[in-house]
């Protein structure tokens, strides 16, 4: 069957848009397939396919590929010779790694789907996938995601249920695209900042967030030290653009190494060294988001510069407790 359907292929030439060949019990991946240069759609789906053939890089107008439910056992470095790629479905494989360079090609991928495998890392080079849109990796057994994934400018979906993720980047903060978050059944503990974020839908439900005492108190007395003191003001006469300081500052490396370690305060938003208190406070979801009906509020970890800051605030709006 699945030979009779591939020399009707073949009869159209480079005219032959579309083959389908799912769940026909292929084991080696037909290297016919280089004699059919204007292919857009390749299905394989439901085959024991255990790898990709070299001939396949001959196919630079494929749009689309499916690869789901075969015996792969990495993301193939043949695909980064098709560059016209928008959708990849690798799901239900047995794929625990990339191939090096995988990603240098794929600049016009928008959909990566790696559900159902073994992976336990993603590579830096993920970041390279600049149009990618919607990346799926769940049930797989990822125990962190790297930062360079929280560059792709044009994400808009990224799914991770069902691993064993304990964190996710701060950087996640500048996928200003985003609008679908899963993150379902992991070990996550804390999130990061990330409530400017225009999300519509976010899952986290089934990771440990609520089981943590939320608050640790790192500085009982507030005493500041000179270094603190001045650190302070230079800091945020430099948010408030002071001339003087931002041409002096130029000559001082050393100073510069410093502040460059300051962080923001959750109340006055002014600039600090030394955290008076760190704590995590719980807030509402926005009304946009799409959440788990067991997720009422979001857990964000929040520091603080002062004795002054922390007892200016209403204590009655706020989930915040003290070790």
């Amino acid at each position: 069957m699945a030979e009779r359907l591939l020399i009707r292929a073949l009869k159209g030439g480079k005219n032959t848009k579309i083959v389908i060949l799912n769940g026909k019990n292929i084991t080696k991946m037909p290297s016919v397939l280089e004699k059919l240069p204007g292919l857009k759609t390749l299905y394989l789906q439901n085959n024991q396919i255990s790898k990709v053939c070299p001939e396949i890089s001959s196919l630079t107008q494929l749009t689309a590929l499916n690869l789901g439910n075969n015996l792969l056992e990495e993301v193939p470095e043949e695909m980064k010779y098709l560059t016209s790629l928008k959708k990849l479905h690798l799901f239900r494989n047995k794929i625990h790694r990339f191939a090096s360079g995988v990603c240098d090609g794929l600049q016009s991928l928008i959909l990566l789907n790696l559900n159902n495998n073994q992976l336990t890392w993603i590579p830096q080079e993920i970041s390279r996938l600049k149009n990618l849109r919607c990346l799926s990796i769940n049930h797989n057994q990822l125990a962190s995601i790297p930062r360079e994934l929280c560059f792709l400018e044009n994400l808009s979906e990224l799914q991770l249920n069902y691993n064993q993720l304990v964190c996710i980047p701060k950087e996640i903060k500048f996928l200003k695209k985003l609008r679908k978050l899963l993150l379902s059944r992991n070990n996550i503990k804390s999130l990061p900042e990330f409530q400017d974020l225009k999300l519509r839908e976010f899952y986290c439900e089934g990771n440990p967030l609520f089981l943590k005492q939320p608050v640790s108190a790192i500085k009982q007395e507030d005493v500041w030290s000179l270094q603190e003191i001045t650190s302070r003001f230079i800091m945020n006469q430099l948010s408030e653009k002071n001339p003087f300081l931002m041409k002096a500052i130029k000559w001082y490396p050393q100073v510069r190494s410093i502040i460059s370690q300051g962080r923001k305060c959750a109340i006055c938003e002014k600039f600090f060294l030394t955290i008076w208190l760190e704590c995590v406070e719980f807030f509402p979801p926005s009304k946009n988001w799409k959440i788990s009906r067991n997720l009422q509020l979001v857990p964000l970890r929040i520091l603080i510069c002062s004795y002054k800051c922390f007892y200016q605030r209403n204590p009655n709006i706020f989930g915040i407790a003290q070790v």
